[in-house]
């Protein structure tokens, strides 16, 4: 006699959960396309050769945007200074990503967009639509004067026409943006400038805000974008961009003694090693971008790193090789 009853039971249960699923997928689609406010920084392109050469440097050296925006079909030594007309794309948990054109191409490119709306884009997050964008760039809290430096640098190149594919984000992806991702703004009032010198504080500028050092280097959750270890220590998957079937873990940069791979080097073989290049096939690490960067700049980034608090965690430092193949 319970057994219709169980049955009924069931049947409203599964109802139910078809009911909330749909909602859900409903929520989703409502909320993926979400708009927020930001400021427009009232920063704008300068025409004086000294600045463009500064933000020429940063592109193609620290900041390495073309190690995502250079011309995709440019491959090699050449990438270090491929033209900026996108086109290379990652294939993630949330979806398919592609990088943009940044020429100042009017119809497929930057051109179309104004200087505050591009500052903006870097500073807060919020495209020139409203929405937010997926955050690849860590350049929130770059000082005005080297936002400056890259937009006059973007504007004087020659203009490349090449039309993008939009993100084709998944279910996932769409529910990320829907309920997870916002933007974020500079944690403290962006200063004026910073004195590019060999200190312990311009390599944290250069780590965290400038090269993203901190976003590989870290582990995070791919679902959210969120650390789920200390800065620096290493452990992240990140996939090859050249071969699809390769995924490299990133070393713990921090001055551990088991865990830190560069905690017995001293300056002189950290500065030697950053210019060096790429040494493993395949690795997405910016080698060559890192090629680019002033001695200056590399001392800087040393004398952060041993500054770090010692943290466990991270790939052994004594197999030098960490990767994995994954299926394709």
């Amino acid at each position: 006699m319970m057994f219709p009853t169980l049955k009924k039971i069931f049947s409203v249960f599964a109802l139910g959960s078809i009911g909330l699923v749909a909602l859900l997928l409903v929520a989703v689609q409502l909320r993926k396309d979400r708009t927020f406010e930001a400021p427009y920084p009232q920063l704008h392109a300068s025409q004086d050769p000294q600045i463009i050469e500064r933000g020429r440097y940063l592109v193609y050296g620290p900041g390495h945007c073309v190690d995502c925006h250079g011309d995709h079909q440019v491959q090699g030594d050449a990438r270090r200074t491929a033209p900026l007309s996108g086109g290379m794309s990652w294939e993630l948990p949330p979806g398919k990503f592609t990088a943009k054109n940044i020429t100042p191409d009017e119809k497929t490119g930057i051109g179309r967009y104004t200087d505050p709306q591009i500052a903006r884009l870097l500073r807060y997050g919020v495209k020139p639509d409203g929405r937010a964008a997926i955050p690849f760039m860590s350049f929130g809290n770059m000082v005005d004067d080297d936002l400056v430096a890259i937009l006059s640098f973007l504007r004087s190149q020659a203009a490349v026409e090449r039309a993008i594919p939009d993100a084709k984000p998944n279910l996932l992806g769409d529910a990320v943006m829907a309920f997870v991702i916002e933007p974020e703004g500079p944690k403290t009032p962006p200063a004026k400038t910073k004195p590019p010198e060999p200190t312990a504080e311009y390599g944290r500028y250069l780590a965290s805000d400038v090269a993203g050092c901190i976003a590989c280097h870290t582990q995070v959750d791919m679902r959210t974008g969120q650390s789920i270890a200390p800065p620096f220590s290493g452990g992240a998957e990140i996939p090859s961009h050249t071969d699809t079937s390769l995924v490299f873990i990133t070393p713990n940069l921090t001055p551990h003694e088991r865990d830190g791979w560069i905690a017995g080097w001293n300056e002189n073989m950290f500065v030697g090693r950053m210019g060096a290049g790429p040494v493993l096939e395949h690795s997405p690490m910016p080698w060559r971008s890192y090629q680019n960067l002033s001695e200056n700049d590399r001392r800087a980034l040393y004398r952060f790193l041993v500054s770090l608090p010692p943290s466990a965690g991270g790939p052994d430092p004594k197999l030098r090789n960490v990767q994995k193949t994954v299926a394709n």
